[in-house]
């Protein structure tokens, strides 16, 4: 029987509490590469939280554009997969290969990067921003509303289903939201770009992409790559715990995506897309 992928580790520690010393066990946050290849074409290593490895390779491989729909997927092997007797190497552990359709146009030499992406990475490896927006990225669904207090009660949703961070307090999670508030999925990882590929990767799988009616909601900050995929999977609200950058408002208020942050209790800040959110305009604000 294969393994199941390790996302938490045990480890030793001395905690120094107010003068007092003591040993004792503490959970880590499990962080190992993974290489994504397009058939025999290795594409890029990604520091990741072992787990769901398909559904993180599915969705790259949507954000990035490789792919636009299920069909373009032929197949997934992931793991222990790969030798079919689960005597995989740590090095079979962490590879996942990807079959393309005919219909899904990939130029290896104009795609493989070779780039390695650290856990915090936003858009490390690619050659330049504009190279993401020369990308013909749609408006997500204009007529898409949403009742504020759906919003305000995301955070406590997800937590609730984050098994893996209330052990390790390490690991970032994101998932995906009906416009009911029912949390569709819910997924954890050591990089929060990759948590979001996850659950798009799983939305891909799924035939559910494009996502018109739902909502990303991401446990840390909003990057431009978090934007960024969220466009390229039809999301039109993007959720965020923290502050999101400047070049993600940049290109949500481009692209008309709802970007909301500091989803915290009962007080959120919209930086863009309001009109999913509100129907009156708020009162401008004073220079005084």
């Amino acid at each position: 029987m294969p393994r199941k992928p390790r996302s938490i580790d045990l480890t030793q520690v001395v905690e120094w509490d107010n003068g007092r010393i003591e040993r004792k066990h503490d959970y880590l946050a499990v962080e190992e590469p993974l290489e994504i290849r397009i058939g025999e074409y290795p594409l890029t290593v990604t520091m990741r939280t072992p787990g769901h490895d398909a559904e993180l390779a599915a969705g790259f491989v949507s954000t990035e554009g490789l792919v636009s729909k299920r069909a373009d997927i032929l197949k997934i092997t992931a793991g222990e997969e790969l030798t079919g007797d689960g005597s995989a190497t740590a090095d079979h552990r962490n590879v996942v290969l990807v079959e393309l359709a005919h219909s899904a146009a990939f130029d290896p030499e104009k795609m493989r990067r070779n780039f390695f992406a650290a856990s915090s990475c936003g858009i490390c490896g690619k050659a330049s921003i504009d190279a993401i927006r020369s990308r013909a990225l749609r408006t997500p669904n204009r007529d898409f509303r949403l009742d504020p207090e759906i919003l305000i009660r995301l955070p406590d949703s997800v937590r609730a289903k984050q098994a893996a961070f209330g052990r390790t307090g390490g690991l970032h999670a994101a998932a995906l939201i009906d416009d009911a508030g029912n949390v569709l999925v819910v997924r954890e990882d050591i990089g929060r770009h990759n948590a979001v590929d996850k659950v798009i990767g799983w939305a891909l799988l799924e035939k559910r992409v494009p996502l018109p009616q739902s909502i990303l909601f991401v446990s840390g900050r909003g990057g431009f790559e978090i934007v960024q995929k969220a466009i390229v999977a039809g999301v039109p609200v993007v959720a965020c715990v923290s502050a999101p950058s400047s070049l993600a408002v940049r290109l949500a208020r481009e692209l008309q995506l709802t970007l909301v942050g500091f989803l915290r209790r009962r007080r959120f800040v919209i930086y863009a897309g309001e009109n999913r959110l509100v129907t009156a305009a708020p009162p401008p604000v004073s220079e005084g």
